[in-house]
């Protein structure tokens, strides 16, 4: 049961990052709630969704994420006006999902790390 509330936080934090970023960057606005919505997630993806065998490809993907996250893809403006901001908005609410799940998951691995 853990798995499956764990793979519902995940699949719904990327689809709530997505759409946040999409209408935070057409609307120009910030929804905290938004926000405190997707870190709640991470930690529930943290704390469920990733097992003991899973944390090294979990962790490099997240430093793939927040690498993409710091590039700068508002250049994409120069070609394609809208594309670079929305882009921009995106990766930031996926940065704010992921990142606590990185963090509870990295100390997951710590505390594995200590006990040996």
């Amino acid at each position: 049961m853990e798995h499956k509330v764990g793979h519902y936080a995940f699949f719904g934090g990327v689809v709530l990052a997505v759409a946040a970023g999409v209408v935070a960057s057409l609307l120009d606005a910030v929804n905290s709630w938004i926000v405190l919505v997707l870190l709640v997630l991470g930690v529930v993806v943290g704390l469920l969704n990733i097992q003991a065998k899973e944390v090294s490809e979990f962790l490099v993907a997240v430093i793939a994420l927040l690498l993409a996250g710091s590039a700068n893809v508002l250049v994409l403006n120069t070609v394609a006006a809208p594309v670079g901001t929305i882009l921009h908005a995106v990766l930031t609410y996926i940065k704010v999902f992921v990142a606590p799940a990185a963090v509870v998951v990295a100390l997951k691995a710590v505390k594995q790390l200590a006990e040996r």
